[in-house]
């Protein structure tokens, strides 16, 4: 079982900068590194999403949104909470716990900072930072209906377990774009969220 000061561990060694930020989407193919990077825009928007852990007695799992289906970007994909890195914001941490706030009604005292995954490139334009948060099972949300649909929780187990991961083949104009989704109780985990 994955536990909490397993994640530390790996999110101590785990970089905010300086590491190979395209090879989750691209799977270190040169060629398709190439066709993304052209794609992408000169100034990506910098954005943060939090990564909530839930500490349940029986193991770690993964909250996440289902996005509303008429929002202009991602609408209907299932993500995490999280959004653009505003002026006000100190640093990712403070940026994803407002968001979290404002999306879900998560009270930003009840989640305790892990640490940062490696920033992802999106193609719709943004770079985003994982910001890792540990919270307790006893949370309470209250979704923002303008931007989120649902949120579910899965267990860290069941997305580490390859035997749950599907191909799958993404297109973008005239290129195909090779990853993986994880479908989950009527669910559908793909892209950076998957990555």
């Amino acid at each position: 079982m994955t536990t909490r000061s397993d994640i530390c561990a790996v999110l101590a060694r785990s970089p905010l900068v300086g590491h190979d930020e395209w090879r989750w989407l691209t799977g270190a193919d040169p060629a398709l590194e190439a066709l993304v990077r052209a794609r992408m825009p000169a100034n990506a928007v910098a954005a943060a999403v939090l990564v909530p852990l839930v500490e349940h007695a029986a193991g770690l799992s993964v909250l996440l949104t289902q996005r509303a289906a008429d929002l202009k970007d991602h609408a209907g994909q299932v993500s995490f909470p999280g959004g653009r890195i505003e002026p006000g914001d100190r640093d990712p941490w403070s940026a994803a716990l407002r968001e979290a706030d404002e999306e879900i009604g998560l009270s930003p005292d009840r989640v305790s900072f892990g640490g940062y995954l490696p920033q992802h490139p999106i193609l719709t334009g943004y770079r985003v930072t994982p910001v890792v948060g540990f919270l307790d099972p006893g949370y309470t949300l209250t979704l923002g209906a303008a931007e989120v649909e649902s949120a579910f929780e899965v267990p860290l187990s069941y997305l580490f377990d390859p035997a749950n991961h599907r191909p799958r083949t993404r297109r973008f104009g005239s290129e195909a774009l090779a990853g993986v989704e994880i479908p989950y109780h009527g669910h559908t985990i793909w892209g950076a969220t998957c990555g």
